[in-house]
């Protein structure tokens, strides 16, 4: 059980980034933060693309996404073998010192805190293409622009 809990807790961190870890500026940097800012120094570009990748493959699993998803279950397994194999890596190999210190500081919790930091840092790798960006932005043409500029007046 205690296995299944650090696993969401870690998918949660890498899942549900939408905010990065922060401290009080007079605190300086608290050891999750160092443990964040360890494991993104210590992943290449393509490392990045692989876990942009798999968190792609993670949301193309919810049913209301999924029928538009040609994704096998051996390419969720072959992603699932490389973040299983990254974060393993970078906890132990890469960062050991700062996951002490961070699990030391404040449990369980430093180590979801700093895997948001990561998804951050994957899904920049994805925003960052041109075709996602222009995809993205591609509904602004369907904006009521006047309803919109209502709303300063």
């Amino acid at each position: 059980m205690k296995k299944f809990i650090t696993s969401m807790l870690l998918v949660n961190g890498i899942l549900f980034s939408t905010t990065a870890v922060q401290a009080a500026p007079s605190q300086g940097y608290t050891a999750t933060q160092q443990l964040g800012t360890c494991l993104v120094d210590s992943l290449n570009g393509r490392e990045r693309k692989d876990l942009a990748k798999w968190i792609f493959f993670a949301m193309s699993a919810h049913p209301e996404i999924m029928p538009f998803s040609k994704i096998t279950d051996k390419d969720h397994d072959t992603s699932n073998q490389f973040v299983g194999g990254l974060i393993t890596r970078l906890l132990t190999s890469d960062c050991p010192a700062q996951a002490k210190a961070a699990l030391k500081e404040s449990g369980s919790l430093a180590i979801e805190g700093a895997f948001r930091l990561v998804g951050e840092v994957a899904m920049q790798e994805l925003m960052s293409n041109q075709n996602v960006s222009q995809t993205i932005g591609a509904f602004e043409k369907y904006l009521d622009q006047a309803k919109i500029a209502e709303l300063s007046q």
